[in-house]
């Protein structure tokens, strides 16, 4: 199974980069390094809610109801014009249930990497929520995951099942990280001091930040 940066380099990931760029009038690279290291860190605060029982039967319950897929069946539509509200309302939800009282602290996290301030990092955030849950729950239908146990192996195997080390500390510092910009430079160690030439996560963000 592909990873979720997989995702992102694929036709189906420029499009995304390319829409949600326009529709929160964001530069396109800076949107393609915020979804970089975002869509990472969502799934690893999805991946921590569905550790316990109720938090996987509430995701299970989200990827078979609203958030199926559908909405990538029509993502030209979805860009058009501006991103509807109610989509980054959704999007807004959808972080605030993930993240909880983490949020602004991976917003600015993330907004220090990728140049851009927290507000901008929220912004793309709110619309690319919605999308990574849609992809979530075609990879469920794919996959036939029924059980709240199938879930925590799909969301293991698109971080890449094997990625041990320095990508899952580097996703668990910016989960951890209070805004206080401290784990900044944690993470950036971490990832400058990291082999660059493997694949997954950490190799992306390695060749990231260490341009």
């Amino acid at each position: 199974m592909s990873g979720i940066l997989d995702l992102l380099n694929s036709d189906l990931g420029k499009t995304i980069i390319s829409g949600v760029a326009g529709s929160t009038g964001n530069d396109q690279s800076k949107t393609s390094s915020v979804l970089t290291m975002a869509l990472p860190v969502l799934m690893k605060a999805m991946q921590r809610n569905a550790s316990t029982p109720q938090g996987a039967e509430g995701l299970m319950s989200a990827l078979n109801g609203k958030h199926n897929g559908s909405i990538l069946d029509n993502l030209g539509g979805l860009f058009d014009g501006g991103v509807d509200e109610s989509v980054t309302n959704d999007g807004s939800k959808i972080l605030g249930h993930i993240l909880g009282s983490k949020q602004q602290g991976v917003e600015q996290v993330i907004g220090q990497k990728a140049g851009l301030d927290a507000g901008s990092v929220g912004n793309i955030m709110k619309v690319a929520a919605p999308i990574l849950m849609g992809v979530l729950g075609k990879q469920t239908q794919q996959q036939n995951v029924s059980s709240s146990n199938g879930i925590g192996d799909l969301l293991g195997g698109l971080l890449g099942g094997s990625s041990a080390g320095q990508e899952q500390s580097f996703l668990e510092s910016i989960l951890d990280a209070d805004g206080d910009g401290s784990v900044v430079d944690d993470v950036a160690g971490m990832l400058l001091s990291g082999n660059k030439s493997k694949g997954g996560i950490g190799g992306l963000l390695g060749g990231l930040f260490g341009k």
